[in-house]
């Protein structure tokens, strides 16, 4: 799994690495888009491509006859790419790896919530280890949540890390229910 997100972001960074110097980011981002909406809204065609009975020219030529209008030159040649080098099965993901690194111009989104307000030099910390363990540029939304009791809870993107009261108590609350039963 470690090797398929490694071959995912080689793929990601060098395809965004062209588009720059060539159609831009912003548009390479947008085409990406568009081809990941066409595939999903039409599963035939993923599965057309990924057809071992058709041959690669002939794919070329549905994508050129399918991703004509809209989509640029450097997006159509990468799928061609994906396609000779048999990886066309990882393009939902490379998509999904650009969308979440570059959505905000390289930063993500970090909802920090918190059962009451929290001192500005402890968020600056927080904030400061988040950027240290995810190497990433954060954008911070502090959401006050009576719920959690105590502690904090951090969503970032599908990742959360609950150190909450709440949490801490439904564990234990787990642990004292095995050993009853047990």
């Amino acid at each position: 799994m470690i090797k398929d997100k490694a071959v995912v972001s080689r793929y990601a960074e060098a395809f965004l690495s062209f588009a720059r110097d060539n159609c831009g980011e912003n548009k390479a981002l947008e085409d990406l888009v568009t081809v990941k909406n066409i595939i999903r809204d039409n599963p035939g065609f993923g599965e057309l491509l990924n057809n071992p009975k058709i041959s690669y020219l002939e794919k070329c030529a549905i994508i050129d006859e399918v991703i004509q209008d809209g989509p640029t030159e450097e997006m159509r040649n990468f799928l061609k790419i994906l396609l000779e080098k048999k990886r066309f099965n990882i393009f939902l993901e490379v998509a999904e790896y650009l969308r979440a690194k570059y959505s905000h111009q390289g930063q993500v989104d970090v909802l920090l919530k918190t059962a009451f307000p929290l001192e500005l030099d402890l968020i600056k910390r927080i904030e400061e280890a988040l950027k240290n363990k995810f190497k990433q540029s954060l954008r911070f939304y502090i959401d006050l949540d009576g719920s959690l009791l105590g502690g904090v809870q951090v969503v970032i993107g599908n990742t959360i890390i609950d150190g909450s009261v709440k949490k801490r108590l439904a564990e234990l609350r787990d642990k004292l229910i095995t050993v009853r039963m047990g």
